[in-house]
């Protein structure tokens, strides 16, 4: 394993929340991701169902978990099966987890082999009220594949049709945007890597280097520090592909007087950072450039200081968006007289500042929560304005991911360097350095 796992105590109490959260007689099943084919016989690097993963730390293909707190013998309480290893899977494969490697990680005391889980169920399912099933509702999703998820839980109604079917994901989403202390030091070992990588390419960008060169550069930063790489499809933007919000070509040349809208984030342990940063190409902001950096920084310091606890997220973006329309007025692109007489429904900043600020970060990098409740301490969100300026080929987004407390937010990036003095001195610095 290259990463540090979660302690067994904290997979122990992710399980506590969601049995607290659960009705009398409930019997909650998860799965596990599919390995997901290419074509021939290649597959997709496995990638773990966040919510198995969350309750248990198992990182293999072929997993269930079973959690039904009111059963009558108390090894059915909570039951992990997980794929049987064997000397020829070893061979080909590389050994899987041993059932006593499974309750060392997990703090599960009852692991199984997944072919047993069948038999299992049948025995349980007469005992239990419910049927806890859990489903992807994210906000964002739009699956086309069918998950393995998805498919048993199918397979599940059709074979116990007479039982209660209740969702897992509302309790999910909830526990989920709670991070433990763990959970909040594996963000920022992440967030440490992410740093290093930042470092890295500052002492890389110049004129005339592709934007892949820079993605590839941040790739062997991730990798090398223990992480499996990208947390999300970074995004490498110079000049006007900066104005393209989820622009992931990262093919063209960098050239001299562009500004780079750099957005990426490492995983490490399953956790997600999520960074953005903005450089020149040549190592010097131009008085524009920098007029307009410095106005989106001033928004993300102000929004960063309105993430609190009690305070709901729909009012937060409304109040972001009155920040961000007293710098677009300032820097000339709206005019104060035409925002007086604006459709509120259709304010004119959105122009300039199309997208939300914040969203959840964690195991997911857009992360599960509850978007209709009050923010609470202890979660992690991204803090992320920008304004991009099509006519005049400039985008600028800057990107730092918060903790949120009962008292101050707290910036889990406030290491790594975001003013535009600190930014160009760390191009010069370092540059310097690489070519020492």
């Amino acid at each position: 394993m290259r990463y540090q796992p979660l302690s067994a105590a904290t997979y122990r109490e992710h399980r506590a929340r969601f049995r607290q959260a659960m009705e009398k007689g409930g019997l909650a099943i998860f799965h596990s991701n599919d390995i997901m084919p290419t074509s021939a016989d290649g597959s997709m690097p496995f990638k773990q169902a966040s919510d198995i993963f969350y309750l248990s730390g198992i990182d293999q293909e072929e997993t269930v978990l079973l959690l039904f707190p009111d059963a009558v013998d108390a090894k059915d309480r909570e039951i992990l099966f997980v794929r049987e290893t064997s000397e020829l899977l070893a061979i080909w494969e590389g050994a899987k987890f041993s059932q006593k490697e499974a309750t060392e990680l997990s703090g599960i005391a009852t692991v199984l082999w997944t072919t047993s889980y069948e038999a299992t169920i049948k025995r349980l399912v007469p005992q239990c009220e419910h049927l806890y099933l859990n489903s992807n509702e994210h906000l964002r999703q739009g699956n086309e594949v069918e998950t393995r998820e998805a498919r048993k839980n199918k397979e599940t109604c059709a074979q116990f049709p007479l039982h209660s079917v209740k969702r897992s994901a509302p309790i999910m989403h909830r526990i989920r945007s709670r991070k433990t202390k763990e959970e909040v030091e594996q963000i920022q070992r992440a967030i440490a890597i992410t740093g290093k990588a930042f470092e890295r390419i500052c002492g890389f960008v110049k004129p005339g280097v592709k934007e892949y060169e820079i993605e590839a550069e941040i790739s062997h930063e991730f990798i090398r520090n223990g992480s499996r790489g990208h947390a999300y499809t970074p995004i490498i933007a110079s000049g006007y592909n900066a104005c393209v919000l989820h622009y992931i070509t990262n093919d063209q040349v960098c050239n001299d007087g562009d500004v780079i809208l750099m957005d990426f984030g490492c995983e490490y342990g399953g956790y997600a950072s999520d960074l953005t940063r903005c450089v020149p190409v040549n190592g010097r902001f131009t008085k524009r450039q920098r007029d307009v950096y410095n106005a989106v920084l001033r928004v993300k310091n102000e929004a960063t200081q309105l993430l609190r606890p009690g305070t709901l997220l729909a009012d937060y973006h409304k109040q972001v968006g009155k920040i961000m329309e007293g710098e677009l007025i300032g820097l000339g692109l709206i005019d104060k007289n035409d925002v007086a007489k604006q459709d509120p429904e259709k304010p004119l900043y959105k122009k300039y500042f199309m997208h939300g600020t914040s969203h959840f970060l964690g195991l997911d990098v857009h992360d599960v929560g509850l978007w209709n409740e009050m923010i609470h301490p202890d979660m992690v969100f991204t803090v992320e304005p920008g304004i991009y300026i099509r006519e005049e080929k400039l985008g600028i987004r800057l990107e730092n991911n918060i903790l949120t407390t009962r008292d101050n937010p707290i910036d889990l990036f406030a290491d790594i360097p975001v003013e535009a003095d600190a930014v160009e001195e760390m191009m010069n610095r370092v540059g310097k350095k690489v070519m020492a």
